[in-house]
């Protein structure tokens, strides 16, 4: 699946490492899936803080030169695509602020739901807003509160929130990672052992960025805490009393790579199981699974697995297709799908094809993909989603249509199948997909965008910026 739903944003936060800059760099490196609009780095060597941050991918705005001018040992990084606010460089994060509290920068990943209303008062008493992320209010908030102490302050400000937060608060002496109630997104906790007992303090909203700078993955934040990390070391208490957990299942579905661990689990497994599942749920009298890649590749392994079918790659994505691309002035069919993936004609030539993806949001584009397939010579399409139709819109940070743009909220599983071009369409159940991330015994999970019930509390949300679409 691509460009259906649109990735959130990746945050790191590294402390204790003398050129924090580089172990930042490369975490955010890891977690470009996350977010490819914009990317900024925030360093502190004790004294003042040094902040970069530019439109474009992580490798192409971080030049050696840039990363060695960001002096420190501490620094946090930020990736991100929009989910409110405009795609400008002036909500490109981490957010940089000279306040009463002193110098400084915060990267958030998530969705605050009253956003508006916090951002509509604090006007109202003389506050200056210089962007329209809601991650703004955060500093604000943080910037009225009459608490002397860091901690105090920034707590005051998070008990304010409802939605979706996990983020990371840069002093000039200081790190402060902090997690909503609810543990709506993911932060990883890891750490390395530096020479002479030394410690470097980890946080990555994916363990991969652990992977790649050589942390060891310890645990996760947990929804409702503030973990801070000072010249005294680590602290972690509770800002406020955890509420029902409800872990983004989507980052299990779809927005994680698969190495990483997320909510304590992996999400290579996940994804298998979910394939395997959907075997069991939805059998298919075919030759060959075929995923379509990057996010159908574990669950189609596990289908192929389960029902015995050989797997094989019938779809090559091309993944160096930049942000803007020249289209023919002659009009090619289907072209914005053709850019990204091509058939391989001899593993589909003459075949009865389950082609596995992750999820159908418009149906556009996996009806020009059945098409593609079949073009290709498949004899037969029969299209396998793992997870349930998405029937409602996200407000913790995913970028989903509204309700009338989703197919699955408006239509039968077997309209959606004519519509899609399908011999067959066959979704996971929502008690297959509980099961594959170990949700059985107590529900920890959010699935609202799968059922419509959301865990918090939503204030003015038809307030919210209007999720962006995109057709093709």
């Amino acid at each position: 699946m691509f460009d259906k739903f649109r990735e959130e944003c990746g945050v790191v936060g590294i402390h204790g490492y003398p050129e924090a800059s580089n172990l930042a760099y490369l975490g955010l490196h890891a977690l470009q899936h996350r977010g490819q609009e914009s990317a900024g780095i925030a360093t502190s060597d004790g004294r003042s803080i040094s902040c970069h941050k530019s439109m474009g991918l992580v490798a192409d705005i971080f030049t050696p030169e840039v990363v060695g001018r960001l002096n420190g040992y501490m620094a946090i990084g930020h990736t991100r695509y929009s989910t409110a606010g405009d795609t400008v460089l002036e909500n490109a994060q981490p957010l940089y602020v000279m306040c009463n509290k002193g110098p400084l920068a915060v990267a958030h990943n998530g969705n605050i739901t009253n956003a508006a209303e916090i951002r509509r008062d604090l006007e109202r008493d003389g506050s200056i807003f210089q962007a329209t992320s809601d991650t703004e209010v955060i500093l604000h908030l943080m910037a009225h509160s009459r608490e002397r102490n860091l901690a105090a302050a920034l707590r005051e400000a998070l008990l304010q929130l409802e939605g979706a937060f996990s983020l990371v608060l840069l002093a000039r002496d200081r790190m402060i990672v902090a997690r909503d109630p609810h543990g709506f997104r993911p932060m990883a906790m890891g750490l390395m052992e530096l020479s002479g007992g030394r410690k470097c303090y980890c946080f990555a909203s994916e363990t991969c960025a652990f992977d790649l700078i050589g942390a060891v993955y310890m645990n996760d934040v947990e929804p409702g805490e503030m973990v801070i990390v000072d010249a005294d070391g680590i602290t972690r208490q509770r800002y406020t009393v955890p509420r029902e957990p409800a872990h983004c299942v989507f980052e299990h579905v779809y927005f994680s790579r698969p190495d990483s661990t997320v909510f304590g689990r992996s999400v290579q497994l996940s994804r298998e199981m979910m394939g395997r599942l959907l075997a069991l749920e939805h059998p298919a009298d075919a030759d060959v699974v075929v995923p379509v890649p990057d996010s159908g590749v574990s669950a189609a392994i596990g289908f192929a697995d389960e029902a015995g079918i050989p797997y094989r790659m019938g779809l090559i994505r091309n993944h160096y297709v930049g942000r803007t691309f020249i289209e023919p002035s002659q009009a090619i069919r289907d072209f914005g799908v053709k850019l990204k993936l091509n058939p391989v004609r001899p593993l589909l030539e003459g075949k009865r094809v389950v082609l596995v993806d992750d999820s159908i949001v418009r149906g556009t584009t996996s009806r020009k993909i059945v098409r593609m397939v079949r073009s290709a010579g498949a004899r037969e399409v029969h299209l396998r989603i793992s997870c349930p139709p998405t029937v409602s819109p996200c407000y913790y940070g995913v970028d989903t249509p509204r309700k009338r743009e989703l197919i699955g909220a408006n239509y039968s599983v077997e309209e959606i199948k004519k519509f899609v071009e399908a011999d067959s369409l066959g979704y996971l159940s929502m008690s297959a997909l509980r099961k594959a991330v170990d949700d059985d015994d107590q529900v920890s999970h959010c699935y609202a965008c799968y059922t419509g019930d959301y865990p918090s509390g939503l204030v003015n949300i038809e307030e919210l910026s209007a999720p962006k679409v995109r057709r093709y």
